[in-house]
């Protein structure tokens, strides 16, 4: 690796791309020549002259009239600069949300006019005023015969917790839905339980019940595993569907029904403790099944409301159904398609899809039902009594050849994956096989993917858990090719993504919690809560140096629990289950009695101080208490403390070396439980009772 010259550290800070971060040491880490020069390949900029290229990327603004996009606060005074030819007149108006224009007024600011392609540049500058509302504007530039347009986003000030959860604290409980599943489900947990899952909870007093990302995977097996690596985060996995919750199943004749019968009867169903879920199997039964409902003729009104919403979800919805149907013929990589497929807009593409039609139509209709039986899941948990309801979790980006970044090629950056540096528990960094958004794309777009992912994942929810939150400041682009230690920080407006995330989260009436764990600056955690977005703190996690952080000095602005689906259950934790699996799976950096001893010596560090409380119950219980005696506004229990579970659902730094994501819920002893068992188990609920806040 060599050191990158003057030049190249230029035009890599004009990209927004850190050539030095302080890594989990404390230590300044230099980034080499060969990662500068790939990350800004992977922006298009032209390395071999980065003198040259810095001077293009200094015009590009000024060949600009409007910028891409403005994003400002509400309340909060704010300027748009216009470029015109030097001593034209220059104007500005905004076309606001409901239809009305408003003219803006122009302020007494110099900025010296700039040469730009052999003509003389000058540039104005305008106020925003503070009053406009809240949403998605547009600004309309006119300067003689020149016109321009731009996105105006204001944004709120603050989210905090909706009305209805303002009052108080509030308490939930974690789960993976797919490992929670009933008699009835098909192996995998789906939204009959989820819906039965939160009705339990609401009648303890639970205010929401946070699950993992149900975005859509591959359409066809094998699927990936990890809810963290789906095809798309706009839409979600039909997996999850209970086909007899579909309100055509009811018109099906009676040898359909009997051959729906056969195919639930032959999924299998997890019931020993060596037996892991099969997403496979369950898809490729639930899929034949929905076939056979699919082809049920609706009603003229459910006619009337899947036309409805098909219309409303546009051409992303039939982007995505053409991708999936394309991947059913070809592979779920779309990297490994023939070439004129690749493209989501090319007319190879459009006679596919008109081609196969009624698989398209299939596609879209499944995002139909399941967003019925979402919004279901929702009405049963506020019923409940849940003053927030079912929260979702947003994954942090998506699979390299998966649907979104088919159908959204150009706001990809190729040729790199989004990981993380270096630290404590991954000391050799880790690269998450997902290609990172282009900040200039998006800014392009004025952050309407963004937007549009955001709405729907709140559109049926009460809250949303942003998986690495951070990565709306920046996000550690890794090479392809290099290891992920070789990366380098890329910046993203947090200021225009964290607005838009807080205005869909406020039209939508939900909090937003952010996975804000690991390397993080202090000032971005501030910027987080001074805009009414929770953090979330872990207490193993919660320490100064080497000394446990006691609970009165966490922050109030967060969601507090014992543990998070990369560790063992507390169980498992206490005992250092994870420490000896990572021996068996060769990922210690030292010998297992070292490290072991030194992980329960931090462990025990943690026991002391909760144990000087003289809090009543067992260790478990104890540690729950332990956070209701934080200022900390939500407390989350993970359901698998709940019913006694001590296996580790997914060990960071593997992939086929142990069965992530495939773990079923199970008791103390291994063997699977079923929903059934944990709603009918009265000490299910204790942990929840020990906060205290019914």
């Amino acid at each position: 690796m060599t050191s990158p010259s003057g030049p190249l550290l230029d035009l890599a800070r004009a990209y927004g791309v850190l050539t030095e971060y302080v890594d989990w040491r404390g230590q300044t880490v230099a980034v080499s020549a060969e990662t500068l020069e790939a990350v800004l390949v992977a922006m298009d900029a032209e390395v071999a002259n980065p003198e040259e290229a810095l001077a293009q990327r200094h015009l590009e603004q000024w060949r600009r009239m409007l910028p891409p996009c403005v994003v400002t606060v509400e309340g909060r005074a704010a300027t748009c600069w216009m470029h015109v030819i030097d001593g034209d007149p220059a104007r500005l108006e905004v076309e606001l949300e409901d239809g009305t224009w408003r003219a803006l007024d122009q302020v007494d600011r110099w900025v010296d006019p700039r040469e730009v392609d052999e003509v003389l540049i000058g540039e104005a500058t305008f106020a925003i005023p503070e009053d406009l509302p809240l949403g998605y504007h547009t600004l309309h530039a006119i300067s003689g015969e020149r016109r321009a347009t731009a996105a105006l986003i204001v944004t709120p000030a603050w989210v905090g917790l909706p009305e209805r959860a303002a009052g108080g604290r509030s308490w939930g409980y974690a789960a993976q839905l797919y490992s929670v599943r009933s008699r009835g489900s098909w192996g995998i947990g789906d939204t009959a339980d989820l819906a039965a899952l939160a009705r339990w909870s609401g009648a303890q007093g639970a205010d929401y019940l946070l699950v993992n990302p149900l975005h859509a995977a591959e359409p066809l097996p094998p699927m990936e595993p990890s809810p963290y690596l789906p095809s798309t985060r706009r839409f979600f996995n039909p997996l999850y569907l209970r086909v007899e919750d579909i309100a055509e199943f009811a018109e099906l004749g009676a040898k359909d029904r009997a051959r729906v019968a056969e195919l639930a009867a032959g999924v299998p169903q997890a019931r020993g403790a060596e037996d892991h879920l099969d997403r496979d199997a369950s898809w490729r039964a639930k899929r034949a099944a929905l076939l056979l409902v699919h082809a049920v003729r609706r009603s003229p009104e459910r006619e009337a409301a899947y036309a409805e919403f098909v219309a409303g979800e546009g051409v992303s919805l039939r982007e995505f159904a053409t991708w999936s149907v394309i991947a059913e013929d070809h592979g779920n990589d779309a990297g490994t398609w023939p070439p004129a497929l690749r493209d989501a807009k090319s007319e190879a593409v459009g006679a596919f899809a008109a081609e196969h039609a009624e698989r398209v139509d299939f596609t879209m209709w499944l995002q139909w039902v399941l967003d019925e039986q979402l919004q279901s899941a929702q009405g049963t948990a506020v019923e409940a009594g849940m003053r927030l309801g079912v929260m979702h979790d947003l994954a942090v980006g998506v699979h390299p050849g998966g649907a979104d970044a088919w159908r959204l090629a150009g706001t990809y950056a190729a040729g790199v994956e989004v990981g993380a540096p270096p630290d404590p528990y991954n000391q050799l960094g880790q690269g998450w096989g997902q290609p990172p958004w282009r900040p200039d794309r998006l800014a392009e777009l004025a952050y309407a993917p963004f937007r549009e992912m955001i709405a729907a994942v709140l559109r049926h929810a009460g809250g949303v858990r942003v998986d690495h939150i951070i990565g709306l400041f920046r996000l550690w682009w890794v090479p392809a090719g290099s290891s992920a230690d070789q990366g380098a920080y890329v910046y993203y407006d947090h200021e225009a993504l964290v607005g838009v995330l807080a205005l869909e989260a406020l039209r939508a009436g939900a909090v937003v919690v952010g996975e804000d764990l690991g390397v993080v600056a202090p000032e971005a955690r501030d910027f987080l809560a001074s805009r009414g977005i929770l953090g979330t703190s872990i207490l193993w996690f919660e320490r100064d140096g080497d000394r446990p952080i006691p609970a009165h000095r966490w922050r109030e602005w967060c969601l507090a629990s014992v543990t998070t689906h990369d560790l063992p259950p507390s169980l498992g934790y206490l005992a250092g289950d994870d420490i000896r699996l990572q021996d068996r799976l060769g990922l210690l950096p030292g010998a297992l009695e070292e490290e072991l001893a030194a992980a329960m010596a931090d462990r025990d560090q943690w026991l002391a101080e909760v144990r000087d409380r003289d809090l009543p119950g067992d260790t478990v219980e104890q540690l729950h208490r332990y956070l209701a005696l934080s200022p900390a506004r939500v407390l989350c229990v993970a359901l698998t403390d709940a019913v006694g579970d001590r296996r580790t659902q997914n060990q960071p730094g593997t992939s086929n070396q142990y069965p992530n994501w495939r773990m079923p819920i199970a008791g103390p002893d291994g063997v699977p439980l079923l929903l059934e068992d944990i709603v009918g188990s009265p000490s299910s609920g204790r942990l929840g009772r020990a906060f205290g806040l019914d």
